[in-house]
C-alpha cells in the first residue's frame, strides 16, 4: 500500500538543500567581512586613547616640550592658549573630535601641521616596510619548505636557530653588525641614509614627487639613481625582514609537516610520488595560508621595529621622526604619528582578513 508521500516526485516534493546552502554561505561571508570592517573602529579608537593618556601622564605638552626654557607665566600663558589648562577629559574629547575631521594638530616643537609631518615622512616607512616584507618572503618561506623537507635533520635544526636568531637579535645590534661588515669592511653598500645627496637632488627636481625613492629614482630616467637608491635600501630591509622571517620560517616548517602528515599525501605517497614532488605540489601551498593571515600581525611588528631601523640607518621616515619627538616630548606629533600607524595596521589587517576568506573559506565561520 503506498501513501501519498511515495507518490510525490523527489524533484517536486523534497527541498533544495543547494541554493539555501549557498545562500547561507554568500551570507556569512558578508557578515564576516561587515565584522572585520567594524573592528577597525574600536581598534583604532582603543590605542589612540591609550596613547592620549599615556603620554600625558608626566604632564602637558607644553611643559614637557617647553620646560626649562621658558618662565613659568609665559609656561601658563602657552598652556592656557593651547587649551592644556582644561580637564584632562575634555581635551580628550575635542581631540577625538579633531582626528574624525582629518585635523592632528600642530607640533608644539617645529609648529608643523602633524598631517605635513606624515605626508612627509610616510612614505619613506612605507617603502622600508615593503622591502622587508620581500626580504621575509624570499629567506623565510623557502628555508621553512627546506627545514620541513630535512625533518629532524642537522640541516633543520641549523634553520631552526636560525629562526630562532633572528627573531631574538635586537634590530638596533643587528643593524650595526651590518653596517659593520658589508658598509665599513666591504663597502660593498651605504652605510646609512635613503640615497647619495645627487640622487635627492636629481629628484626633487621633478614635477611630480610621490616621496618613495624607488618610483621617484625610476621616473628620473637615470639607471644609476635607481641603483643608489636600491643599494641605500638593502641593510635597512635585511635587518629588519630578518625579524619577520624567522617566523615565516617557522610557520612554514610546522604547518608543511602537519600537510605531509595527512591522508591525502599518504595516498600520494603509496602511488609512488617523489617526497620533493610532494613538498611542492600538495604541501606548498596549504602552508602559506597561515602567512596570509598573520601579516596584518607582522606589518605591525614591523612598524614598530622600524623605529629602530630607521634610527640606526638615518632612514628619515616615521620612525626616524617619531624618536625625535619622543625624545623632544612633543605629545602632539607623537599622537598624531601613533594615529595613523594604527590606521594602517588596521586597514591591513582587513585587507589580509578578505584575501584569507577568498582563499580558505575555514576561517569566516
Amino acid at each position: 500500500m503506498s501513501t501519498t508521500l511515495d507518490t510525490v516526485p523527489p524533484s517536486e516534493g523534497a527541498p533544495q538543500p543547494d541554493r539555501p546552502k549557498a545562500k547561507a554561505q554568500g551570507g556569512g561571508f558578508a557578515r564576516y567581512l561587515l565584522i572585520r570592517f567594524l573592528l577597525i573602529f574600536p581598534t583604532i579608537f582603543i590605542l589612540v586613547t591609550v596613547v592620549f593618556f599615556l603620554m600625558r601622564t608626566t604632564g602637558d605638552p607644553i611643559t614637557a616640550a617647553q620646560g626649562g626654557r621658558l618662565s613659568a607665566d609665559q609656561l601658563a600663558q602657552l598652556r592656557a592658549e593651547a587649551g592644556y589648562d582644561r580637564p584632562v577629559f575634555v581635551q580628550y574629547v575635542e581631540y577625538l573630535g579633531q582626528i574624525f575631521t582629518g585635523n592632528f594638530g600642530e607640533t608644539i616643537t617645529t609648529n608643523r601641521p602633524v598631517l605635513e609631518v606624515l605626508l612627509t615622512y610616510g612614505p619613506a616607512t612605507l617603502e622600508l616596510v615593503f622591502y622587508s616584507l620581500i626580504v621575509a618572503f624570499a629567506v623565510g618561506i623557502p628555508l621553512g619548505l627546506r627545514a620541513a623537507y630535512h625533518r629532524d635533520k642537522p640541516q633543520d635544526a641549523v634553520y631552526r636557530v636560525l629562526a630562532i636568531l633572528w627573531y631574538a637579535i635586537p634590530i638596533f645590534f643587528a643593524g650595526l653588525l651590518l653596517k659593520l661588515v658589508f658598509a665599513v669592511w666591504l663597502k660593498w653598500l651605504p652605510v646609512a641614509g635613503r640615497a647619495t645627496v645627487s640622487s635627492e637632488i636629481q629628484m626633487q627636481l621633478l614635477d611630480t614627487s610621490t616621496g618613495l625613492y624607488t618610483i621617484d629614482a625610476i621616473l628620473t630616467g637615470d639607471p644609476e639613481v635607481v641603483l643608489d637608491v636600491l643599494s641605500h635600501a638593502v641593510l635597512p630591509a635585511i635587518a629588519l625582514g630578518l625579524l619577520t622571517a624567522g617566523i615565516f620560517l617557522r610557520l612554514v616548517r610546522t604547518n608543511v609537516i602537519g600537510t605531509l602528515a595527512t591522508d591525502y599525501v599518504d595516498a600520494a605517497r603509496s602511488r609512488g610520488v617523489s617526497e620533493r614532488r610532494l613538498l611542492k605540489r600538495h604541501a606548498y601551498r596549504p602552508a602559506l595560508i597561515p602567512i596570509i593571515t598573520v601579516i596584518g600581525m607582522q606589518i605591525a611588528l614591523l612598524l614598530a621595529g622600524a623605529v629602530l631601523t630607521e634610527t640606526t640607518f638615518e632612514w628619515k621616515g616615521l620612525g626616524f621622526i617619531l624618536a625625535e619627538f619622543l625624545e623632544s616630548r612633543d605629545f602632539v606629533a607623537v599622537q598624531g604619528i601613533v594615529a595613523l600607524l594604527a590606521v594602517i595596521v588596521a586597514l591591513t589587517n582587513f585587507v589580509v582578513d578578505i584575501i584569507a576568506a577568498f582563499i580558505d573559506p575555514r576561517v569566516r565561520y
